[in-house]
Formats: C-alpha cells, structure tokens, sequence
C-alpha cells in the first residue's frame, strides 16, 4: 500500500498513537458493554467477569510487600485471554472513531491500522488526519482510554519533505522522518531499500540443518539469491 502511494506520488499522512498504559486502563464495565455489543452474553460472558471478580495486587518493593488491595480496572497480565478482549475493546473504538478519511488501496479505503495497542491513523491530508485524529481521541476518552501526546508522532510519506501539525488536547505532536512499526522501518520519503536490504541480508545466510547424511554441519550457510517483490496489480 505505501509503495503503491509512493510510486503514484499520492502522499500518505500517518499518525502512529500511543495509548497511556493501555491493557492497564481498560475500564471492566465499559469492557462487558462491548462484549455484550460483539454477541458474548450468557454464560460465556458469566465466565468472562468471574474471572476479574475480587481481583488484587499488592506493591513489593525489595523484600517488603504491601497488603492486598482491589483492582477494578485493567486487563489481567500475562492471561491468554488478554489480548482477546482488548483487540475487541479497540475495534469498537476504531469503527465508531472512522470517518470518510483513509487512503485508498485497490477498491477499498483504510483509515487505520490496528494490532492490539499499536495504531496507526492514515489519511491523505493532514487536515484529513487531524480530523481523524481528533475523533479517534475523544472516542478514546469516552472508553475511559487517553492518547498519549508525549509518545505519539506523525509522519508523512512523500518523494518531497511535507509538514504535518497534528494536535491532541492542544499539544502538538512532534513529525519525524521514520518509525519502525511492528519491526518493520517506515522512511517519510516512502522507498523501503533499507528495510528491504534488511530483509534480503537476514535471508541470505540461512543456517544448513543438515547435510545428505543427516549430520550437523559447523559453520555452513546457503548463499541463495532473494529477490522481494511489491505486487502493484491492486492499483491502477
């Protein structure tokens, strides 16, 4: 998608949000609403909510440890079901937060990208992403959620240096010249040479498991070409 808009001169306005504690801030009663919204009710809810009933932590600091204390708000860490609910618990804030902004790719429009805490808003403009942002931020609040203003950032991608004043609650964002996102490295003029690069050096030496006779050689890499390709047929 942001090669296709880098190869179209079509410059693209991404606001990469930073949510303050994220899993930690998650409000339980709001949380049962959207599951009840999403079609979990009954017993699976039930079982859900009995496993956040009387939930306490305590604060240890060194050797000593403070007393038991209720916790009402807040997903449970290091539960495998965690993650679940908060991915349906930002999908109800994305889809009330969308607008007719986005950037198109192929017949479809994308206004944003989601995986658990990471966000990402797109637009084509930045008064585009502005409004995006605005409204993805109050929707935020009215889930009991707050965008982080110090560690959120924007970015532009563009063949030419493009300013981007994003503003949250009256601060402005700072617009920066790269990001790497889920670990992949976003550059402002769009091109990914060096995260392709990357790619094809991780690619090249590829570790031999085994030789014809089934031993473990030392030392040994396959030296295989690699050749990455962006597929453009979606755009037209």
């Amino acid at each position: 998608m942001l090669e296709g808009s880098w190869e179209f001169a079509q410059p693209v306005h991404m606001c990469f949000v930073d949510l303050e504690k994220a899993f930690d801030r998650v409000p339980r009663g709001i949380l049962w609403e959207v599951l009840w919204e999403y079609g979990v009710r009954g017993p699976l809810l039930r079982v859900v909510r009995f496993l956040y009933n009387r939930s306490r932590s305590l604060v240890r600091i060194a050797s000593c440890k403070s007393d038991l204390f209720p916790v009402h708000v807040g997903l449970r860490q290091g539960c495998p079901l965690s993650p679940v609910l908060f991915i349906v618990f930002m999908d109800r804030i994305s889809r009330r937060s969308q607008g007719l902004e986005g950037v198109r790719f192929g017949d479809h429009r994308i206004s944003s990208l989601i995986f658990a805490d990471d966000v990402v808003l797109l637009a084509p403009s930045s008064l585009d992403l502005q409004h995006a942002l605005g409204c993805f931020a109050a929707e935020c609040e009215t889930a009991g959620m707050r965008v982080s203003t110090s560690k959120s950032e924007a970015m532009v991608l563009n063949r030419k240096k493009v300013a981007c004043t994003l503003q949250v609650e009256g601060e402005v964002l700072p617009q920066v010249e790269e990001f790497k996102y889920l670990g992949v490295l976003f550059m402002s003029e769009g091109r990914m040479d060096r995260e392709i690069d990357r790619w094809n050096n991780a690619a090249v030496y590829v570790p031999v498991c085994c030789d014809e006779e089934g031993a473990e050689p030392e030392g040994e890499a396959l030296d295989l070409p690699v050749n990455l390709h962006s597929y453009s047929h979606l755009w037209s």
